[in-house]
Formats: structure tokens, sequence, C-alpha cells
């Protein structure tokens, strides 16, 4: 049965103890192990399995706690999307969405929706002033990673087993380099260039699209008067242009209730009228808290910061559960949500740079409630 105690996705199985790390230091001429892209189910449409326990989530014959267990999912486990469906919710879970695939019933939160879309590299990388360099997103379920410049430096690497050392579907990260491998691959290296404990990577260019400067280029920048509202209660992210709705979505704000079910206060997201979204960041690695509460995740898309140093609105591919609290006081919503929001709010994000601070607070306004209706 699935539930709030068994129920283990990637960020849970990433908490661990944060700890300082040292700079960078670039290993020359080392020798490249990357594998190519592993094989998936043909559909398209997949779902990726985010829960890291055995036996946590099983294909069951009809959407319903009660079915009988076809097999269960391993890590990372893709399988083809054929609809979602309506079911029965397993105890402590509110959505009764599932997923019908061609072996049975899969609980939807706990499978991201993905793709598997390879792509043409490209063997020169752009120039912008002094810099060459792009951004890049994965349309590929994930893509295996090999460290340009070991030792592992962020806790996840430290942690994780160097199998699961990876990128996933709709995560976007700055490459720098380009590389033939022995086979005749084309690499990347990539890396974070925000919030980064100094890890650089090089992985399969096939499993990258690049973002072009107009996929990120301001959505209605001549409208002055632009709000977003986020009802906790409801878990819903509204857009407004003077009182006109222009864009919805659900959301998981901050956790209500910990991992065993009890109340918790320090995750939920702050209510207040006033919030200005005052930094942008292409991409973000985020990590925070401590043990047994801390987070650590890498390439974090589409991230607006409105609440401190991390409190934001940002693309989420460790869970599919939105309309549920999940989160540790950010708004996690869907990749092409945070992204469409990351255009259309202000300030603007230079492409070469991926980052800008509204140091003035004159930011989209962000309103964050909890109606009594």
């Amino acid at each position: 049965m699935l539930d709030n105690n068994t129920l283990i996705n990637r960020r849970r199985f990433l908490e661990k103890t944060l700890m300082s790390i040292g700079g960078i230091v670039l290993v020359p001429s080392i020798k490249l192990k990357i594998i190519g892209l592993d094989q998936w189910p043909e559909g398209e449409v997949l779902g990726r399995n985010t829960v890291y326990l055995p036996s946590a989530l099983p294909i069951r014959s009809k959407p319903t706690v009660d079915g009988s267990v076809v097999r269960y999912l391993i890590e990372d486990e893709c399988v083809v999307w054929l609809r979602e469906v309506i079911g029965e919710s397993p105890v402590g879970r509110a959505s009764k969405k599932w997923v019908e695939t061609p072996e049975g019933y899969v609980y939807c939160p706990s499978l991201q929706r993905v793709a598997n879309s390879p792509n043409q590299p490209i063997s020169e990388l752009p120039v912008y002033g002094d810099e060459s360099g792009m951004w890049v997103e994965v349309t590929v379920p994930y893509v295996n990673l090999e460290l340009a410049n070991p030792p592992a430096r962020a806790p996840w690497l430290i942690e994780a087993p160097k199998n699961l050392w990876r990128l996933y579907f709709s995560q976007v990260i700055w490459v720098d380099e380009v590389q033939t491998a022995s086979d005749g691959r084309i690499l990347y290296r990539v890396n974070e260039r925000y919030g980064s404990y100094g890890d650089i990577f090089w992985a399969d260019a096939a499993a990258f699209k690049i973002v072009t400067e107009d996929e990120i280029a301001p959505i209605n920048p001549e409208t002055e008067n632009k709000k977003i509202r986020i009802d906790v209660n409801h878990q819903s992210l509204s857009c407004y242009e003077g009182d006109n709705e222009v864009y919805f979505c659900q959301v998981s704000t901050g956790r209500k209730l910990d991992e065993y079910g009890n109340p918790v206060d320090t995750w939920a997201t702050p209510p207040s009228m006033n919030y200005r979204i005052w930094r942008k960041l292409v991409s973000l690695h985020m990590s925070g808290g401590g043990t047994g509460a801390g987070w650590d995740t890498m390439a974090i898309p589409w991230t607006s910061l409105f609440v401190g140093e991390g409190i934001a609105i940002h693309a989420t591919f460790w869970h599919n559960d939105f309309g549920t609290p999940k989160s540790h006081g950010c708004v996690n919503t869907l990749p092409e949500d945070a992204k469409w929001i990351f255009r259309w709010t202000t300030p603007q994000v230079p492409y070469n740079i991926g980052d800008v601070t509204n140091k003035t607070f004159e930011g989209t306004k962000i309103e964050v409630v909890e109606p009594l209706y």
C-alpha cells in the first residue's frame, strides 16, 4: 500500500547533512567512461518512477490500493503512459489520479511525465561577448553523468550510488565545453553556474535540447500591472494582468505535515500580500537544512525567488503530486508552468548570464493567501 511512510522520492533519498566543500580543481586528460543513453519503452509519453525504495511503487491490476500487484518498478524505470484515470487514493494521500500503462495502473503522483526525444548535438558552442556556452534542457527520461573534476563535492553525489548520478527530464544546465568520445559520440561538459558545490560533469550531448534566447524572451513585457496570487488552501497559482486572469496552474506549496503525518510549521509557505520577485535564475542548485531534514538538488530550472534566499516558484521533477503541499516552503510547479511564469514576470533575465537580481524589489508582485472559503 502506498502511503506517506512508504513513498520516498529523490529528494528524500538525498536528504543528508550538508557540508562545506572546497573550490573547483580541473583534472586534465581524464579518461571518459560515459555510457550511451539507456533504452526506454517506445511510447509518445512515458512515466518515470520517482520513488527510491524497493517494492514501494507497484503496477496494479486496477486503479485502487487493493488491486493485485503485477510487479514493482525499480528506481527511474519508465513505463508507457497511456492515459490518466481516476481511481482510489491510498491511505494518507489526496490525489485519486492513476496512470494506465500496458501492464496495469501506477499511482500518478509518483510518476514524472517524460518523453524520449534525443537531439542532434552541436560541435561548436555559440559565443556571447567573451564567453562561449549555452543553456540546455534534458529531453530524455534521464542522462547519466560522469565527474570531470573528481572527487565529488555535493552531498547528494557523495551519498548517492554512482549509477544514480543523473540529470532528469526537464532539468536545465549550462554547457561550457564540447568533446568527442572515442566512439564518436559528442559529449557536453555541463556545470551549474549558481549554487554549485563545484562539481562539473560530462554527459551524452544527445540528451540535451538547446534552450534558445527566444525561449526565455519575456511574455507581454509591455504590461505593467502584473500580479501572481498563490492560494495555499487550494494549492493553485493565478497570474493577473490588471483584473484579468491570464494563467492558472496547480502547485505544491510548503508541507503542513511531516512524513509521519504530524503537523509542522517550519516548511509552510508564509502568507503575505506584499512579496516581490527579487531574483530569477534559469537554473539553480538548491540545498539547505540539516541532518534528517535537509535537501540538496542540482539544476532546478526556472527559479523565481520572492522570500529571502530560499523560497521561490520553480520547476519540479521529483514528484507529480501537484495540488498537495509537498515542499520546504517553495512553490513547486510543472516545468512548463514554471517556465511560463519565469518569462512573464519581472525582472527580465539576460540569456548568457541566466541570473538577475532586482535590489529595489520592483519585480512582479506576489500574494500568498489562505482564504477561508
